[in-house]
Formats: C-alpha cells, sequence, structure tokens
C-alpha cells in the first residue's frame, strides 16, 4: 500500500553534528520528551535504551532493528515502531551518508502518563463489550502508518519543534492524548486482522473481517456485515470505526486494493479482469480508487512489478 510517512524535519548542518551515528536532538515537554535522531555513516550494533515507552517513526533511510527475543527487521519511513520501557535496541544503519542521513523521531511517554491516558480514554471512550480494554500492547509492536496516526504524530512534532507560545504544554497533552488513542486503534486492528485468520469466533468484529476478507469478491453491505456482528446499522457503524479507527466502507476498500494488488503481481489477468472480479463495474472508479491508495494506476503497478522480476 502507499506508504504514509511522517513530514520531513530538517537536518542538522554538518557543523553543528556531536557525532554522525545516531546524534540526537531533544525537545522536552512538560508529558513527554521529543527526540530526533540522525545517523550520517553506515554503522552497525548501535545500542539505545530509554526508561520511558517510546513511540517511535522512521523520517528517510533505512535500519535494521534487532529486539530482545524479537527476529530482526527492516524499519522504513511510513513505519512506526513501539519499544516497551527499557527495552535495549541494537540498530544497524545499511544506507546512510554524510549527504543523505537516516532520521528518525522518538517520542519518550513516562508510564505514568500512559497510565492515566489509558484510564481515561477507557472511562470515556470504552471498546465493544466483547473487546479488551484499551491498552498499548507490546505485542503489536512493528506497524505500518495511517493517516490518522501520521496526522496526529505530524501535529506533536509541530508543537514539539515549532511551538513557542505558553500553551505549548497544553497543546503538547492533548495531542499526546490523541496520538496514543490512534496508536491503540491501529494495533486493535492488528489484532482484530489476526484473530480473523485463526479464531474468528474470538469476537464480533474479527467475525466480520474474515468474512469481508472471504466475500472480497462481492459487493459487501454495511447492513449484511452489521447482522453478522449481531448489532443495529448505525451502532455497527459506529462501534467499528471506534474500534479500527476507519470506517467499513475504509476497510473494504483498504482490503479490495490489497488484494487487487496480489492479482496483479501473480497472476495473467487484466486489469478489468481484476476490477470485475473485486465487484467493480466500473473500471474508472477502481483506477481511481487504486491510484489513490497506491500512488499508480493499476496497469503502472503492474509493470513496475513485472520490470522488477
Amino acid at each position: 500500500m502507499k506508504t504514509h510517512s511522517l513530514n520531513p524535519v530538517n537536518t542538522t548542518p554538518l557543523s553543528h553534528l556531536g557525532t554522525l551515528v545516531e546524534n540526537r536532538t531533544t525537545f522536552e515537554m512538560s508529558s513527554c520528551q521529543l527526540n530526533v535522531f540522525e545517523t550520517h555513516k553506515t554503522a552497525e550494533k548501535v545500542e539505545l535504551l530509554f526508561d520511558d515507552l517510546v513511540i517511535t517513526s522512521m523520517l528517510k533511510g533505512k535500519k535494521v532493528m534487532h529486539l530482545p527475543g524479537k527476529r530482526a527487521f527492516d524499519y522504513f519511513p511510513g513505519q512506526s515502531v513501539v519499544i516497551q520501557p527499557k527495552e535495549k535496541m541494537t540498530i544497524d544503519f545499511p544506507v546512510a551518508d554524510l549527504h543523505d542521513p537516516t532520521q528518525c523521531i522518538a517520542l519518550a511517554i513516562s508510564p505514568e502518563q500512559i497510565k492515566n491516558t489509558v484510564e481515561l480514554i477507557n472511562e470515556k471512550f470504552p471498546k465493544e463489550s466483547d473487546l479488551n480494554p484499551w491498552t498499548v500492547d507490546a505485542q503489536y509492536f512493528h506497524l505500518e502508518n495511517n493517516p490518522d496516526l501520521v496526522e496526529t504524530m505530524n501535529r506533536m512534532l509541530k508543537i514539539g519543534i515549532h511551538e513557542t507560545s505558553t500553551a505549548k504544554d497544553l497543546l503538547a497533552d492533548l495531542a499526546l492524548k490523541e496520538l496514543l488513542l490512534r496508536l491503540m486503534q491501529t494495533q486493535a486492528r492488528a489484532l482484530l486482522e489476526y484473530q480473523s485468520v485463526f479464531d474468528s469466533n474470538k469476537n464480533r468484529f474479527a467475525h466480520v473481517i474474515s468474512y469481508i476478507n472471504s466475500h472480497i469478491h462481492d459487493k459487501l453491505e454495511i447492513s449484511t456485515l452489521a447482522e453478522k456482528a449481531c448489532m443495529s446499522r448505525p451502532n455497527f457503524f459506529r462501534k467499528f470505526k471506534e474500534s479500527m479507527g476507519i470506517t467499513p466502507n475504509e476497510y473494504i476498500q483498504i482490503q479490495k486494493i490489497k488484494f487487487a494488488k496480489e492479482k496483479l503481481m501473480n497472476s495473467d489477468l487484466t486489469v478489468s479482469e481484476v476490477a470485475f472480479f473485486l465487484g467493480y463495474q466500473n473500471i474508472n472508479h477502481f483506477i481511481q480508487l487504486f491510484k489513490q491508495f497506491e500512488g499508480k494506476t493499476p496497469k503502472k503497478f503492474q509493470q513496475l512489478y513485472q520490470k522488477k522480476n
């Protein structure tokens, strides 16, 4: 899918760098600490540790992340990683150089701030009864960004780096509460998608997601999905968006485009055949949606993939 990256942050002039590997610029706020890290040369096995929970997001370049008890993974712009308190990161920088550094932000949030915010969200914005309460889940730590998450993180960046008014801490506190909610919604979506594959009876939304994915070629009606969830149509629509961070229609479109990509890459089907298979009667509508998600037409996407392979 098209990546959702944060707004760029100015790099530090070379003459002001304290180090070429993980040069750190810190912006303090009462509820959190914003760190901007830059690396200007290739390096391996660089260790980093925070006492607090950290939400990180890549801005430029590539890292290879090594976290305790987890397999190493590549880390790119358009992605975020949640690091638990006192969890040691070991990082490789395979592509950084003086004029094209790797750049990443890290937002450190105290356990007390996390606890207070999560309790407030569970009180004021509770989940559906058959879902677990809101929590920052250590299991779903490597995430693909989505527009809402990026929008809130960009607001935190703007406040941390550029805000100079006396309201800075208040603005940061409000944005942080929203950021934590967006983060938990993103993690909840990952959890429900996992449950939809392995145990769709776990809860009603996992069952709905399983139904959507097994009927991706059909015209899916919200009223049908609401029946599957044993909910009224308005209540289903509202609760789905609260839990997933997106509407049922948005989720269906994301899954259809994901399926379309797989077909375009791994079959001989034409763009028209893929569109009709997925229930799109208007080929131009399908092309516009695909371009909206991927930044290119399905035909261009297919040609680029075939050229690489």
